[in-house]
Formats: structure tokens, sequence, C-alpha cells
């Protein structure tokens, strides 16, 4: 039976490490500091649909605290900026049983938001699976996470990377379903992982402070320029609503969920002051405009202004809109004089 190794203890592993628990799917959340040592003491304080309920959940702290077997299946639910160490940490870990193998031979699941992670977890993993993650979850307090879905707990589109069919999506796709996940199967995920870097280059504005009207202006030049670097990359970018099969109707943000607009995971991690996925947000947009000779002045203008911000330990608010518009238009001021 498949047992699912979850690594990433915040608000998307421990909300799916709470789903295996409660539905019976074998697992195992790992995690580290201060979030996996609270959970594995008191359990996990979970919110859903207006119910907070203490679940114990199965936890390890390292890798080496966890008997690998070949029935085993991880999923990385860290944040982008922190896979390729969780990859290489994980990578070269024995599987039991005196076959000489490590772990780099078991399937992966990669649910991290941008363009890289697939990228980061086949250079050590033969067999890996990507995936694109809906679901309105936050994790701002230590042991606590909140889940605000009103039905289904979230949409998942998996698929191998870099593309083609196997039954590895199809497994997995079941215990994920069982565990109230809407999912769909793609032989072509990275146009699913391309359409949502579109929308998540937004996540960085609900950061700054400013009128709703220069908020708006950011992020339709970041959409504008997200779009153009695609295209000229040659990226292509599924059309969700027209290509989606799997029905959504039930799939909604429960309104007493304590889960507000504007509260993303990079103004979470803002909230808390860890570090954020910008780099590889913005910052993979501005990569490949580089790569391809495109102007993107947005994304760089946001990139650097809540880099900044970051690195000054600022929270949510303390950068504006105004300063991204500014810094925008200065470089496309140079870039044209």
């Amino acid at each position: 039976m498949t047992r699912y190794v979850v690594v990433g203890a915040g608000a998307v592993g421990a909300t799916l490490a709470a789903q295996f628990e409660q539905h019976g799917i074998p697992y195992v959340l790992v995690g580290r500091g201060r979030q996996i040592a609270h959970i594995a003491e008191h359990g996990l304080t979970y919110h859903r649909r207006g119910t907070a309920t203490t679940i114990p959940l199965a936890t390890a702290a390292a890798p080496d605290q966890v008997a690998l077997t070949e029935d085993d299946v991880l999923i990385f639910t860290t944040k982008v900026q922190d896979l390729d160490a969780a990859v290489r940490e994980w990578a070269w870990q024995p599987i039991t049983g005196g076959t000489g193998r490590t772990a780099s031979t078991l399937p992966v699941v990669t649910l991290q938001n941008g363009l890289d992670a697939e990228r980061i977890a086949l250079r050590r993993f033969a067999e890996v699976y990507g995936a694109s993650l809906l679901t309105p979850a936050r994790f701002t307090v230590i042991g606590e996470v909140v889940s605000g879905a009103a039905g289904p707990v979230g949409v998942l589109t998996i698929g191998r990377f870099p593309a083609g069919t196997d039954d590895g999506p199809t497994r997995i796709a079941q215990d994920l379903r069982s565990a109230e996940y809407i999912v769909q199967i793609a032989d072509d995920v990275v146009r699913w992982k391309a359409a949502k870097i579109v929308h998540n280059v937004r996540n960085a504005v609900e950061v700054l402070a400013g009128t709703d009207d220069e908020k708006s202006h950011v992020e339709t030049e970041l959409v504008a320029e997200t779009h153009a670097v695609l295209t000229a990359a040659g990226v292509a970018v599924a059309d969700t609503a027209a290509e989606r099969t799997e029905d959504l109707s039930t799939f909604r943000v429960a309104p007493d969920s304590g889960i507000l607009p504007g509260q993303q995971s990079t103004w979470q991690s803002f909230a808390r002051g860890a570090s954020s996925e910008i780099d590889y947000l913005n910052g993979e947009i501005v990569l490949l405009g580089r790569l391809h000779g495109v102007s993107v002045p947005f994304n760089a203008a946001i990139q650097s202004v809540l880099g900044a911000s970051e690195s000054a330990g600022e929270k949510p608010g303390t950068r504006t809109a105004a300063d991204v518009i500014a810094l925008a238009s200065t470089a496309h001021r140079k870039a044209h004089s």
C-alpha cells in the first residue's frame, strides 16, 4: 500500500497530512523547527468549516527518522525557494530492504508554484510528477493551519514531467480524491503550471500598500509581461476554463473560514517573517525576459522592492505600489533613452 512522505509542514503540507489522517491514507509529515515540534507534541490545530479540531499526526523531524520503502511516494510541499535543499537531502536516503537503492528511484510529486520546481527535482529524481494546486489555506501561527474550503480542500492538476503519461498520476489521484481533493490528470503539466504562474505573479501585490487603482495597474502590467515572456520562451499556457475536465462547482471558500482576500502564500510569508517565493515567481519572469530579450520592468521592479523589504524583515504593507510604479517607470525611461 502506498505511503505518502509529505515533506514540508506549512499550509499545504499540514493540510494534506490532516486530510490523509482523517481518511485513513498512510502518510508521514516531515518538517523542521517549531512547527513540526509543536505538531509532534500537541497535534495540529486544523481549522476547517468554521471548526478547530486538534488532530494528532504522524510526524518526523528529519529524513533519517523515516524508514523509506519501495512503496513510498514523496510529496514535496516546501516553498520553491527551499526545494533544492530538500530534494538534495532526500534523494540519497536509503530504501530499506538491502537493495542498495536510494530515494532517488521513488516517485515524487512537486506542489510548488512557479516553473522551476520540476527541473530542480528531476536533477536527482527520475520519476517526477508536477502539480498545479489551488487551495485556500493559511499558515501564520505555529501549530495551526486554516483550510478555507467549503467543499473539496483543493484542486490539483498533475502529470508526469516534462510530459507524457503513465499510471503514476492515476494511482496518486485516487488517494488524493479520497482525501477530498479534485484531481485532473494532464499529459502536458507544464502548460498548467504556466497558467498558474500567470495568476501567481500578482501575489506579490498583496504585500504592498496603495490605492486600488495603483495595485490594479501593477497587476495588469505584471500579467501582460508574463504572457509576453512565456510566448517568447515558447511556453504554452493552458486555457484552464476551456480545458478543465473536472467539475469545480463545489470548490469554493467558506464565508466563515477566516481566509481573507489578499492573504495568499506570498503575503503569509511576509506576515511570518519567512522567505518568500518572489524570486521564483516574478523573478522567473525576469529571468526568462533576460534570456529571451523581453523587457519586464514591472516584474523586475516588484522583485527588487519586495526583495529589499524581505531582507529588511518588513511586514506586509510597508512598501507601496507607488514604489513599484516609480521604479518600473525609471527602468523604462533608461531603456528608451
